[in-house]
């Protein structure tokens, strides 16, 4: 049987928005969500069965895959919400590569490092070495505070009211400290920006898009989660506990994790130009 919302979408938004809130989604997320809900609505008046449905076969039309699973997703949490899951949408299939493609390699990250701190462009060479030595994701690790490098380590709570810890290697914990000192701070975020605020996810993703063409690297692999992939493939390269890692990463299942025991197309490539002899 069809279902109408009440009248007052702005009111019932307003509510999915604290209720997405209160399960302590990521800014990023409940923006995300809320842009689907606000996209179908903007298409049809009325939350119907047919027309979500319709809905579903505008995102296949118009978006790849993994961008119409995610508002499915979405949608799927606001069905939830009004208490009509009967209706959820189901997800599309994503064909898996069976290898990984646009990471940052090895020599290219101490290249890198290297340039930003010979330079002394600090604030990114740290912000690369935390990506890197972390996993954190773009919009955790500007989140970090000095409070967090003097304990070594930043908790962060998750759906469900869970806790992650992203642990900080003492190596880069000793190296924060004496920046910090340097520059005598003490408490507060950790990457500041110009005007002495928190830095933005946005101005990071700028930033090494500049530095990509400063220091001749290829764009595509200079971003922010290139260096939290870096950072998968090298512990798994060193300790081969993906139950570890896939916690360490914040994963939800570790099926998601396991994309790391895959080989890049290079990586591939080398392989068999070594193996294949016949």
């Amino acid at each position: 049987m069809d279902k109408t919302v009440p009248i007052d979408i702005p009111s019932l938004m307003e509510g999915f928005e604290h209720h997405l809130a209160m399960q302590n989604m990521a800014e990023n997320t409940i923006r995300s969500y809320l842009f689907a809900v606000r996209q179908y609505f903007q298409f049809y008046p009325k939350l119907i069965g047919s027309d979500l449905q319709l809905y579903k076969l505008y995102l296949l039309e118009h978006y790849k895959p993994r961008t119409v699973n995610l508002r499915i997703h979405a949608m799927n949490a606001f069905l939830d919400y009004v208490e009509w899951p009967e209706s959820r949408l189901t997800q599309v299939r994503i064909q898996q590569k069976g290898f990984l493609d646009h990471i940052i390699s090895e020599g290219d990250y101490e290249y890198l490092k290297t340039r930003l701190l010979n330079e002394e462009r600090f604030l990114y060479y740290f912000l690369v070495r935390f990506m890197a030595a972390t996993g954190a994701r773009v919009s955790e690790v500007i989140c970090f505070t000095v409070e967090d490098v003097q304990a070594g380590f930043k908790e962060l709570y998750s759906k469900g009211d869970k806790i992650r810890r992203i642990y900080i290697p003492a190596d880069l914990q000793a190296d924060t400290l004496d920046w910090l000192k340097g520059q005598g701070r003490r408490s507060g975020d950790l990457f500041l920006n110009p005007s002495g605020e928190r830095i933005s996810a946005d101005g990071i993703r700028k930033q090494l898009k500049r530095l990509a063409a400063r220091y001749h690297l290829d764009e595509k692999v200079l971003y922010p989660h290139s260096f939290r992939h870096r950072f998968a493939k090298n512990f798994i390269e060193h300790c081969d506990d993906i139950s570890l890692l896939s916690d360490l990463l914040g994963h939800e299942s570790i099926e998601t994790t396991r994309i790391y025991l895959r080989r890049s197309s290079s990586e591939q490539k080398a392989i068999i130009n070594k193996v294949v002899d016949w």
